[in-house]
């Protein structure tokens, strides 16, 4: 627990089009998105997420664009 409260988990979570976002550890994934493997504070999954999501095109229009 911190000065502010309890310190909420998140995971990161990927979509089909392999779009990330973060989401809290303790709530089910919303429909389509499933557990990419990182969980830790919101920062370190933030982080995360800019390390791995280096394309923000949507993977239909990266294969469509022939990449």
């Amino acid at each position: 627990m911190s000065e502010t409260g309890p310190v909420e988990h998140y995971k990161v979570v990927l979509n089909h089009e392999e779009q990330y976002s973060i989401w809290s550890a303790s709530r089910p994934n919303p429909a389509g998105w499933t557990d990419e493997g990182t969980s830790g504070t919101r920062q370190e999954c933030l982080d995360r997420i800019e390390q791995i999501w280096v394309d923000m095109r949507p993977l239909s229009i990266r294969t469509r664009s022939g990449r």
